[in-house]
């Protein structure tokens, strides 16, 4: 091989590997936030527990939050130092952005955020997330309430039911579910297990009602099938079954 063919050689083989080098756009797109966990009760976590932090897209009431980036680290040191690595070519100024921050163990939920932490709109990348406490793992405190009983639901989707349509739940101690959608007789099943719950798909009747009674009945239903976590209110009794995410899908009272 002549000088001028390896020169030119070395020249392709120093354009091609240039070429397979990610441009300074691409670079650019990854976006870093970094934050801390932490609760303020004086107690140790199980040495598997594990803290989960999410970034959703909660621009939509009426549809489940999309994950845009998570992690998991582990609860061995609280305060616990996450960070969340996306594109931020996904991120749309015109839709809305929050963190989600959880404590588990497996798939117990050991505690999860309550307040709203809305992200870019300050600017700031470092957040430091309260959480709070959802069930004990101390035997010397009082067992939680149960889900079990006959319930009235009053708001599904953040919004109040109509009076006018009567839907309900009841939860037998053996996992038995039946109830009224408003319209149709329903029945199926339900696993508690502390205070998550799922619901098995339900059977019901097909009679045909006014369309919005029949409306309401499809998103309840439909709602069921999303529930992964139940809480009661201690100052009403009332019943709040949440998505996976902690957002409450419907609330109901006690019947």
């Amino acid at each position: 091989m002549s000088l001028t063919d390896l020169v030119a050689s070395r020249r392709a083989l120093a354009g091609f590997l240039l070429a397979m080098l990610p441009t300074s756009s691409a670079l650019a797109a990854t976006r870093v936030l970094r934050g801390t966990v932490a609760y303020r009760e004086r107690i140790a976590l199980p040495p598997k527990a594990v803290v989960e932090v999410k970034l959703l897209d909660v621009s939509r009431a009426d549809a489940p939050a999309r994950v845009i980036a998570e992690t998991r680290v582990s609860g061995r040191r609280i305060p616990a130092h996450w960070t969340l690595r996306f594109d931020s070519r996904g991120i749309e100024p015109r839709r809305s952005y929050a963190l989600q921050a959880r404590i588990l163990l497996g798939e117990e939920l050991l505690f999860i955020n309550t307040q709203r932490h809305a992200i870019f709109a300050g600017g700031r990348d470092d957040t430091a997330i309260w959480v709070q406490r959802v069930t004990s793992r101390d035997p010397a405190e009082s067992t939680p309430a149960s889900p079990t009983g006959n319930w009235r639901l009053l708001s599904l989707g953040g919004a109040e039911v109509p009076a006018s349509i009567t839907t309900t739940l009841a939860l037998a101690a053996d996992g038995k579910v039946s109830g009224s959608g408003g319209c149709n007789r329903f029945a199926g099943s339900a696993t508690v297990r502390g205070a998550t719950i799922r619901f098995s798909r339900m059977v019901s009747t097909m009679m045909a009602c006014q369309p919005e009674m029949m409306d309401q009945e499809r998103r309840f239903l439909e709602a069921l099938e999303k529930v992964r976590r139940w809480e009661r209110q201690r100052d009403t009794g009332q019943l709040a079954l949440l998505d996976g995410s902690g957002r409450r899908l419907m609330v109901l009272a006690a019947a």
